[in-house]
């Protein structure tokens, strides 16, 4: 992965994480309200990010 390269010259940078991840963690209650998740238009299902909500005081 870390060869990949366009015809213009961008290349990718990879980062390999092997630590195993529990399956089926719940989140906190007030997770999804305070960082509502955002899907991509083209690749909703593998495209997402949580967005965090910044309440200014």
């Amino acid at each position: 992965m870390e060869k990949t390269k366009t015809i213009k010259g961008l290349t990718a940078t990879v980062k390999i994480i092997d630590k195993i991840y529990q399956k089926g963690r719940k989140v906190a209650d007030n997770f999804k309200k305070n960082m509502p998740i955002v899907f991509d238009e083209y690749l909703p299902v593998w495209n997402y990010r949580a967005v965090p909500h910044v309440e200014i005081v």
